[in-house]
């Protein structure tokens, strides 16, 4: 018989059937991400490693394989939400010649 390790078997079997939904630009937006799955009713984890070829820290959001594309509307609908209503300086000021006429 085999011997699992104790450390790595936890962590694996507490993610299997587990996929990444997305990744998070940092923990804030992983927790936000999180957040809204949970209020969805989606089983969800934030899952944080390494990235030896990015040389980086990844963080990945994680839902079950069942639940991925209802996981990705709802993140698309957020973000697309979070788009429309993001006012810059920039989405403020039409320019000076906006209303000029040259008629």
């Amino acid at each position: 018989m085999a011997k699992r390790s104790k450390k790595s078997g936890k962590a694996s079997s507490q993610l299997q059937g587990y996929v990444v939904v997305t990744f998070a630009d940092n923990y804030d937006q992983a927790k936000e991400f999180e957040s809204l799955l949970k209020c969805s009713e989606i089983p969800v984890v934030v899952e944080e490693h390494f990235d030896g070829t990015l040389g980086a820290n990844e963080i990945a959001v994680m839902v079950p394989d069942e639940y991925l594309d209802e996981a990705h509307v709802i993140i698309e609908s957020q973000d697309t939400y979070d788009e429309f209503y993001d006012l810059t300086d920039e989405d403020e000021d039409f320019g000076d010649d906006y209303f000029d006429d040259e008629y």
